[in-house]
């Protein structure tokens, strides 16, 4: 009996130890909880006010990099240790490259290879010197001179432009007020003799943090907001006078600033990618109109395609070439170039698109007349040059890589240069195999306005040279041999731009250019481990020493990022080019180019209507 008792008390002890175990680990989770609750709003959310609470983010932050990772899915990088290689090579000079309006972007280049081309009058003479990559700020130029273009290109022009001064007074005077309450509130509350004031301190900054989380003008605000905003002012004038050690107070402040700068930094990343998403993406009228078309194709069989195959092959006529997949661009350059022809009857238009625009296009030409021109459509996927060998083909447009650098007629000016660099892309190399019967095209871009006759093109003699095309002599190969992949060019050569192109097809088959850049690309691509972002270098070599410079005058460049363009100049060119992230056609296009553009479209047809097109 007095062992089974001494058992059974044995057990109710286990069962209290049990017991007491459990509550323990309840009490020790209940801590836990909200700690890492704490700890997760600390780490990744933000306050009411737009204030991110967590410790200086470094660029290389979570945020930073998801964000970065985004921007990169737009804007292919080079490699990372390519940057460092030429960081250390030189820390002078540097260019740019983005997405396929920025193609080139932050490697390091020698002063010593810098040629400056001679003074001229033209527009397009743009001679400077390189600088190097900075530390992104969220202003246009940060204490160091250095402009945000070299990180954001065209999204800091845009951004300069359309910048508006704060109104909002007492949005302004509240925020202020809350980020000078949160400097003094950490010291303030660390002194017993002043829990009163520590308390009004902490309701003060509280009720100010959900203001402004509802409010973003003066409009906003709540009636009674003159009366918080006093009593604010009277609990920052008695932290003032507490006695407290200055360099609390400082540190407190310079942490608080430096989150503010992260956190306006963070936004301008934001920012800046949604102007790439804008600008990178088909607007819903051009969409609208594609499809549209598309269907109305399929389902009316009233359009009579005429027959103008001879026109096709006819090697004297004057044949354009466009590379396009936006039916209403590829409209604009045909109708600017045939209504300022002498004689429309001698010029053929081939169109070449892809599959998913291609019927759109092709309704869209048969609804349209352009003079007596003659338009030819076709699908870049279903031809089967030789060249390719069975290889699927894809429409690639100009590739366009961006360059910034200070002007050399004011070195001392802080505001860095941008410019925007057009180059032949992949299908432009099928042009030989496509037309066989041809021997000389003039190529436009689609980005392009013709605002004169283009017949002189075709009277000059471009001798043993390719492809007349203007030079761009800012940047010569020199200053790009380690991106160029091999060292059988001239350094001193000029790049040049595509936009307006007369190409010299027997020339280009005798010296076998197609497979010259086929062979570059797979020899860059060995060197970059991929062939995004190769068709640029590529085209430079390929027709490096076989260039024939084409007279400046005959085209002004700029009109898709540049906002400061004489007009004189503008209106008597004979091409505009709308190089650039701000085409013409998007809602971000520069409002005073927009003119040249839009007066060349056929506002007669329904569909522009019927899709809200510049309605």
């Amino acid at each position: 009996m007095k062992s089974v008792v001494s058992s059974s008390s044995y057990g109710g002890k286990r069962r209290w130890k049990g017991l007491i175990i459990a509550i323990l680990g309840l009490v020790i989770l209940s801590m836990l909880v909200p700690l890492l609750f704490l700890l997760g709003l600390h780490n990744g959310f933000h306050s009411p006010s737009g204030y991110i609470y967590q410790h200086k983010t470094s660029p290389s932050g979570e945020q930073s990099n998801r964000l970065q990772d985004l921007i990169t899915k737009f804007e292919p990088t080079l490699p990372k240790d390519a940057l460092k290689k030429y960081a250390r090579e030189d820390k002078n000079g540097t260019i740019n490259r983005g997405s396929n309006d920025d193609k080139l972007r932050g490697f390091k280049v020698p002063p010593s290879a810098v040629q400056q081309p001679p003074p001229s009058s033209s527009n397009n003479s743009r001679v400077g010197h390189i600088d190097h990559v900075t530390r992104v700020k969220t202003s246009s130029n940060d204490e160091g001179g250095k402009s945000c273009e070299l990180t954001f290109g065209s999204y800091c022009l845009w951004q300069e432009e359309h910048k508006e001064d704060m109104k909002d007074v007492m949005i302004k005077k509240l925020k202020d007020q809350l980020f000078v309450a949160r400097s003094y509130y950490p010291s303030i509350a660390k002194l017993p003799a002043q829990d009163k004031l520590s308390r009004q301190l902490k309701q003060n900054i509280q009720e100010l943090e959900h203001v402004l989380s509802e409010s973003t003008t003066d409009a906003d605000l709540p009636p009674l907001i003159e009366k918080k905003s006093h009593k604010m002012e009277v609990a920052i004038a008695r932290a003032k006078s507490v006695p407290l050690d200055c360099n609390n107070v400082d540190k407190k402040l310079r942490q608080i600033f430096d989150l503010t700068e992260d956190e306006a930094d963070f936004h301008m990343k934001q920012s800046a990618f949604l102007y790439k998403l804008n600008v990178q993406t088909m607007p819903k009228s051009l969409h609208c109109m594609s499809l549209k078309l598309t269907v109305e194709y399929f389902k009316s069989s009233h359009y009579e395609e005429k027959a103008a195959v001879e026109k096709f092959k006819d090697s004297s006529l004057h044949h354009y070439v466009i590379f396009s997949n936006n039916v209403l661009a590829a409209s604009v350059v045909i109708n600017s170039t045939v209504m300022h022809a002498k004689e429309s009857q001698n010029q053929v238009f081939h169109v070449l698109t892809d599959g998913q625009n291609y019927y759109a296009m092709k309704l869209w030409f048969l609804r349209n007349k352009y003079k007596e021109a003659a338009i030819q459509v076709m699908d870049v996927e279903h031809l089967d040059p030789d060249s390719q060998k069975g290889d699927p083909l894809h429409l690639s447009l100009p590739e366009e890589f961006r360059v910034s650098f200070h002007n050399v007629d004011n070195p001392s000016m802080s505001q860095i240069r941008t410019e925007y660099i057009s180059i032949f892309s992949h299908s432009h190399y099928l042009l030989p195999d496509i037309f066989r019967s041809l021997n000389k095209v003039v190529v436009l871009d689609e980005d392009v306005v013709i605002q004169q006759d283009l017949s002189a093109l075709w009277n000059l003699q471009l001798g043993e040279k390719v492809n007349g095309a203007v030079q761009f002599c800012s940047v010569r190969l020199g200053r790009l041999k380690s991106y160029l992949g091999q060292k059988g060019f001239n350094p001193n050569s000029c790049s040049w731009m595509s936009g307006l192109n007369i190409i010299d097809l027997v020339r280009w088959r005798e010296l076998g250019l197609t497979q010259t850049y086929q062979r570059l690309i797979k020899e860059l691509s060995i060197q970059d481990g991929s062939m995004k972002g190769s068709a640029w270098p590529a085209s430079l070599v390929t027709f490096d020493s076989k260039i024939y410079p084409l007279n400046e005058s005959w085209v002004v460049s700029g009109l898709g990022h540049d906002y400061v363009i004489d007009t004189q100049v503008i209106n008597t060119a004979p091409v505009l080019h709308y190089n650039g992230k701000m085409k013409p056609w998007l809602d971000m296009g520069i409002p005073k180019y927009k003119s040249y553009w839009k007066k060349f479209l056929n506002k007669e047809d329904q569909l522009l209507s019927e899709c809200n097109v510049y309605s």
